[in-house]
């Protein structure tokens, strides 16, 4: 990308199942709204309010972050902790390839693109390669299977890629990015078609096939799909509009006779017919629905309340992958919402960094996901006032 290009995205005045990574529970937003082939409501303009300040501590907590990250990319092009094993393609280590796409997001997120002559760009440039090179769809588009993360890693795949095409200055790279898109968005669309229940209809479980859904698995899919249509991809708004209705249903509220929740302060639900009920899981489906122009609707009202009585904890499970949803969705909703979260989260998250810059996830199955995975969400948390991913865009 070139500097001119760059700038373009700079802020402007006025992202218990079995997740991926072996155990991954619970699972960008408008970029020209006029473009959709469908129409959403617009968000108020953000040209009335000038950017916050981004501090020189949250400045230096990133740095330090970025300078532990870098040097966790193998010769391959893959981000782990982990020592190196080899590679060839369609044949990789587990989770490498959802874990390189959270890692790219993280470092693009704070404005580091493919394009760029630096080591951050280089690096961006290199795990872009390492996916297009190694990671081969099945006949129907699946990412999730060379390692074996499932629909979650489908999902991480697919936004990551949705989020990157156009920006390489690789022309085979981005053509290939294109390419997975496009078979990335079929396979969404199939397994969101599958027969299902009236309570599951709309959304996503583990496999293309599972006949269930879930909070976490269904928002990757979703966030996916929006980022997709924001790319130019075909998506049909029954998508869009069957996946919103999913998460809708995990609201958990009494309903009054004309379907409107009675609890305006209530969770989202793991699932829309139960199970746990968490800051993590409100978070996810919070972003979700701002990401689809649900901007006024009760569950969107609602849930932001939840959050701003229950903040996210560091030791909470799940801390890092929700305060990721967390951060993002509150800053989205605006005013108290936006303040309370910028708060929260840069406290927590400053208090929690190690010596080396890392992050290390602290309760039960998380903790096994390890330092780069927590990283990466850290810096997409840090990142919400820097504007450079297009999905995560008021």
């Amino acid at each position: 990308m070139t500097s001119k290009a760059k700038q373009s995205w700079q802020p402007q005045n006025g992202q218990a199942a079995v997740l991926p990574f072996s155990r991954f529970t619970c699972s960008f937003a408008l970029l020209v709204i006029s473009l959709f082939t469908f129409h959403l409501p617009l968000i108020p303009s953000s040209a009335a309010e000038p950017p916050p300040t981004i501090s020189p501590q949250v400045k230096q907590s990133i740095d330090r972050a970025v300078r532990w990250l870098l040097p966790q990319q193998k010769s391959s092009g893959y981000f782990s902790e982990q020592k190196e094993q080899q590679v060839k393609r369609g044949e990789i280590p587990q989770n490498s390839a959802a874990m390189t796409s959270l890692a790219i997001m993280g470092l693009t997120s704070i404005g580091n693109m493919p394009g760029d002559p630096t080591p951050e760009g280089q690096a961006v440039a290199k795990a872009l390669k390492f996916m297009v090179d190694n990671v081969t769809p099945d006949e129907n588009g699946y990412l999730g299977k060379n390692d074996r993360s499932r629909m979650y890693g489908h999902g991480i795949m697919s936004l990551m890629i949705m989020e990157m095409l156009g920006m390489s200055q690789d022309e085979e790279v981005d053509r290939k990015l294109r390419k997975m898109a496009e078979g990335a968005v079929k396979l969404i669309l199939q397994s969101q078609k599958v027969p299902k229940s009236d309570s599951n209809r709309g959304g996503w479980r583990y496999e293309p096939q599972s006949s269930d859904a879930d909070m976490s698995v269904s928002v990757w899919q979703l966030m996916s799909l929006r980022a997709a249509k924001n790319a130019g991809l075909a998506v049909p708004s029954d998508a869009i509009s069957d996946a919103v209705a999913y998460i809708k249903r995990s609201y958990r509220s009494e309903r009054d006779s004309l379907g409107n929740p009675r609890d305006m302060a209530a969770a989202f639900s793991y699932e829309p017919y139960g199970g746990r009920q968490t800051f993590s899981t409100t978070a996810a489906g919070l972003l979700s629905l701002l990401a689809c122009g649900q901007y006024a609707a009760p569950e969107t009202i609602g849930s932001s309340n939840f959050l701003l009585k229950s903040p996210p904890e560091i030791n909470e499970p799940w801390f890092f992958y929700g305060n990721y949803y967390y951060a993002q969705s509150m800053y989205q909703r605006g005013g108290d919402y936006a303040a309370t979260a910028r708060r929260k989260t840069e406290d927590t998250l400053l208090k929690a960094q190690a010596g080396d810059g890392s992050w290390l996830p602290r309760n039960g199955n998380e903790k096994s996901q390890g330092p780069v995975y927590a990283t990466s969400l850290a810096l997409l948390s840090l990142s919400v006032y820097h504007h450079f991913l297009p999905i995560y865009q008021k």
